[in-house]
């Protein structure tokens, strides 16, 4: 039994059940609506350059985008999260992407890059609600050996995003310009909000909601917090985030600027990178059968480490080139894509009784570390690898030393128990 940070008892609610069919249209609607964060991220990138010419901005500037709505998706979800707790799920979702699709509008039409930087914040404050809660509802409907294969299944949804985000945002660059993303990521936000409005109901009935109104609801995350195995879990889960965000911020530049590639080339390593986090997802399920949750999450991070740090050592020894950092990136984007699904499971499973908290503290901070280092590598500049390489590097080390000295994954947290409501 998995000690906790208090003696009262661990309480087991029920999960709720549903068709076979029915669960598959369910997660893969969840899994839509979690692709929101990295649709409304990589689908522009490309057209970084072109925008600082058409706003008249610095690179910088044009980055600053980026974090502000990072940092939209990090309040958004330490607020909805736990409100969602006492409310109800199904409520705020739909009114986080209704909101999301009409600011989506806003940023088409921007006419500066300050308007475009605050825009940005309000929509990802408002496609939170997407992000955090899809988390929310798999933990609400499944616990025990099912959480993992069907987080699993969700990262594997959330990993054809990254694939396809960047084509279809160099050819709607080829085609209508940068705006013409903000306008398709509108239309996809309508779309999902007819979705939610038909074909998912609420997944957390009146009884058992968090009792206490709004204090009671974020007093929970306080309880998170003092777990030290759930608090491994999350930063875990941000550092490696960071790295992630640091390789999305960084790569637009290494590659068309430095290795001085077309958009469209770009394009295509993005999608082949993407692929390793799409496989990693698919040999997660698989093993997550087999292996504990902390075998997995421990293997994926050793990964991601050895390519970051090989990347460097290039670098520093050879020199940058395009074929050794697209591999090491390659099998840095396969660990991390295990990252996120173990880290994720582990942390649910802990914070099961209150799974708006915790999927608002596992998300919130992966965006709120993820926008420091976008900010990080643009602070550094991008006339070379070495800035994205090392702020990735940092991050990667970081999660290593959570994983041992707070997860301690040979202690078997997370597969009974939890941090009691």
């Amino acid at each position: 039994m998995v000690p906790t940070t208090t003696s009262e008892p661990v309480t087991r609610t029920p999960a709720i059940t549903a068709p076979p069919g029915r669960v598959g249209v369910l997660v893969l609607l969840l899994g839509a609506l979690t692709s929101v964060a990295p649709l409304a991220t990589d689908m522009y990138v490309p057209g970084f350059p072109g925008m600082g010419r058409a706003l008249n901005a610095s690179d910088s500037a044009v980055q600053l985008s980026m974090t502000s709505f990072l940092a939209g998706l990090v309040i958004g979800q330490l607020l909805i999260g736990p409100l969602s707790d006492g409310l109800g799920r199904r409520k705020l979702m739909v009114l986080g992407t209704a909101l999301f699709a009409v600011l989506s509008l806003v940023c088409a039409l921007a006419p500066s890059v300050e308007v475009l930087v605050a825009a940005r914040f309000l929509q990802g404050a408002a496609g939170a609600a997407g992000t955090v809660l899809a988390r929310a509802v798999l933990a609400d409907r499944f616990h025990g050996p099912e959480l993992p294969r069907y987080f699993s299944l969700l990262t594997m949804v959330l990993s054809v995003a990254p694939v396809v985000a960047p084509v279809i945002g160099g050819g709607l660059l080829t085609v209508g310009g940068w705006r013409a993303t903000f306008v398709a990521l509108a239309i996809f936000g309508a779309l999902l909000f007819l979705a939610v409005l038909l074909k998912v109901p609420e997944s957390l009935p009146p009884e058992r909601r968090q009792q206490g109104g709004v204090a009671g609801t974020f007093h929970a995350m306080g309880r998170l917090l003092g777990h030290r195995a759930f608090l491994g879990s999350t930063l875990t889960l941000a550092f490696a985030a960071a790295a992630l965000f640091a390789c999305i911020t960084g790569s637009s530049f290494v590659f068309q600027e430095v290795y001085e590639t077309s958009a469209g080339l770009y394009s295509l390593i993005f999608a082949v990178n993407a692929c390793g986090m799409l496989l990693a997802g698919a040999v997660f399920g698989v093993l997550s059968r087999r292996l504990t949750l902390g075998t997995l999450l421990s293997a994926s991070v050793v990964v991601a480490l050895v390519a970051v740090l090989v990347q460097v050592l290039l670098l520093v020894t050879v020199g940058g080139s395009l074929a050794g950092t697209w591999v090491t990136l390659l099998f840095a984007a396969f660990g991390i894509g295990g990252v996120f699904p173990a880290s994720m499971s582990l942390g649910q499973s802990l914070g099961r009784e209150a799974s708006g908290a915790a999927s608002a503290l596992l998300g919130g901070t992966q965006f709120l570390f993820g926008a420091f280092a976008s900010l990080l590598v643009g602070a550094f500049g991008t006339a070379g690898a070495m800035p994205m390489a090392a702020t990735m590097l940092g991050s990667l080390i970081s999660a290593a030393l959570c994983l041992v000295f707070l997860v301690r994954p040979w202690r078997g947290q997370g597969t009974e128990g939890g941090v009691p409501a």
